[in-house]
C-alpha cells in the first residue's frame, strides 16, 4: 500500500469522530502478520485499538499501510508511536502516546507526507493526546534522540537527472561539483513484501565519501528511494536491479540531495575510466 491509501484511512477514522476511551474492549493476541508491530515488548493488543478498528481482520491490512512511512526512518519513535495507536497494550487502561512523542513523530514524519503531496492527518492530531505522564507512551531520552538527528537525513527534491552512457568529461565534472559519490545497485521487488519495496542492495562503495557515514549510507540511500518514490520508480523495473554511480550534496540544513544518477552499465568504459582517473584528479 502507498502513503495515499494510508490517507485515506486517516481521513476516515477523523470523520469518525473522537474515540471512546470509557468502552468495553478485549485483549487478543498481537497476530504474526501484524509485521510492523513484531518487534513491541509485549504480545497482546486491544480492540477496538486507538484507531477505531474493532476486529483483527479490520486492523491487520491497515497496520500494513503504515509500512512506507515507517521503512523511511522517519523518526526513531515513528514505529512506536504507530503501534500505540493501532495494537495498543492490553493493560488496564489504554496507554496512548503522550503528546509530546505526537508532536516529535509529527515534526519529522510530516516532511516525508508532504513529499508524496499529503497534509498530516487531522486524525492524528497531537492535541488528542495526554500531555507527559506515567499512564501514556513517553519521548526517547534527550541524548538519543540528539543522537538520531546527528546522522545525515535524505532529503525530498526535485528528481535527478539519470543520464545513460555519459561522456567522461560529463563523470568528471559531476565529481568535481559535488561532495560525495557513491557506487551502489539498487532493487525493486516485484511482489508485495514485509521488506521495503526498494532495497540497496550489498556493499556501499565509496568514490568520494565527503560528509556520509560508513556505517548510515546503505540505510540513507534507501530512505531516500523510499522518500522519493516517484523519483525512485523511474530507476530500475519491478524484479530487476541495477547499478548506479550517485553523486549529491550536502544542504545548509544537514540535509543529502542527490544531483546525479548514472547507470554503471557494462558496456560504459567513461564510468569506470572516471572513477580510476579520479583517485589523481585536481578539480
Amino acid at each position: 500500500m502507498d502513503l495515499s491509501s494510508m490517507l485515506m484511512v486517516f481521513s476516515l477514522v477523523a470523520r469518525s469522530g473522537a474515540f471512546d476511551l470509557g468502552q468495553t474492549t478485549r485483549c487478543v493476541p498481537v497476530p504474526h502478520q501484524m509485521s510492523v508491530c513484531q518487534d513491541v515488548p509485549y504480545s497482546e493488543m486491544r480492540l477496538p485499538n486507538l484507531l477505531g478498528h474493532s476486529s483483527v481482520e479490520e486492523a491487520l491490512p491497515r497496520s500494513e499501510e503504515w509500512k512506507t512511512l515507517l521503512h523511511t526512518g522517519c523518526h526513531p519513535q515513528a514505529r512506536a508511536f504507530v503501534c500505540s495507536l493501532i495494537a495498543p497494550v492490553c493493560l488496564d487502561r489504554f496507554i496512548q502516546p503522550c503528546r509530546s512523542v505526537c508532536r516529535a513523530v509529527r515534526e519529522s514524519c510530516a516532511p516525508v507526507l508532504a513529499c508524496h503531496g499529503h497534509a498530516w492527518p487531522e486524525a492524528l492530531d497531537c492535541e488528542r493526546f495526554p500531555e507527559q505522564d506515567d499512564t501514556c507512551l513517553t519521548p526517547l531520552p534527550k541524548h538519543i534522540s540528539a543522537f538520531s538527528k546527528e546522522f545525515p537525513q535524505p532529503a525530498c527534491q526535485n528528481c535527478p537527472p539519470v543520464e545513460e552512457v555519459p561522456s567522461l568529461k560529463t563523470v568528471m565534472d559531476a565529481l568535481c561539483l559535488n561532495d560525495f559519490a557513491v557506487k551502489a545497485k539498487i532493487s525493486r521487488r516485484r511482489l508485495p513484501s514485509s521488506d521495503p519495496e526498494l532495497m540497496v542492495e550489498g556493499h556501499v562503495e565509496f568514490i568520494q565519501r565527503g560528509p556520509l557515514l560508513p556505517y548510515d549510507t546503505a540505510s540513507l540511500l534507501q530512505r531516500w528511494l523510499l522518500i522519493n518514490l516517484r523519483c525512485a520508480h523511474t530507476l530500475v523495473r519491478p524484479g530487476r536491479a541495477q547499478l548506479y554511480l550517485i553523486t549529491g550534496t550536502m544542504r545548509p540544513n544537514g540535509s543529502i540531495e542527490v544531483s546525479n544518477l548514472f547507470p554503471w552499465l557494462k558496456k560504459d568504459l567513461h564510468i569506470t575510466a572516471a572513477t580510476r582517473k579520479w583517485k589523481h584528479h585536481k578539480c
